[in-house]
């Protein structure tokens, strides 16, 4: 079944998935810690960063993404295959996706989506996201957030 979409609103509403059952649940924080909003109603540099590693350091798998990326589906779709929970955070349908690429972009080293981190550790795009799993790596990062108790 086609996933469900993060609403287009100021908040970071990401939405877990289910490999094989596709249905969202809320995860992160809905509102920045004290509103965080600049004078134009656009969330701070602070309070994006904030936003993004309570995102990252609550979900075993994040993934930060574009509904019409050819690459955010293939990372996503890879996960399903495993059936591994994940996170993704869709930045063209949140108003402050620009911002939140942004910060992706000091955080990471690249603006490019997917961001995917694994076990609060970003991980790279589709394409290294999938030479991981290849090499037999991927599966026991998951394992290992799995057993801090992380979804």
């Amino acid at each position: 079944p086609e996933p469900r979409r993060a609403p287009i609103s100021g908040d970071f509403s990401p939405k877990t998935r289910t490999g094989s059952a596709g249905l969202p649940r809320p995860r992160g924080r809905l509102q920045p810690p004290g509103g965080g909003l600049t004078a134009r109603g656009r969330l701070t540099y602070l309070n994006v960063l904030v936003n993004i590693q309570e995102i990252i350091s609550e979900n075993c798998v994040v993934i930060f993404s574009k509904t019409t990326c050819f690459y955010c589906k293939k990372a996503k779709k890879l996960f399903e295959h495993m059936n591994v929970n994940y996170t993704a955070v869709e930045l063209d349908l949140n108003e402050n996706g620009s911002q939140i690429q942004d910060v992706l972009e000091q955080m990471t080293g690249g603006r490019t989506v997917p961001r995917v981190f694994v076990n609060g550790t970003f991980v790279g795009g589709a394409t290294d996201t999938q030479r991981l799993h290849e090499e037999g790596k991927l599966l026991p990062l998951i394992h290992q957030c799995q057993l801090k108790g992380k979804s």
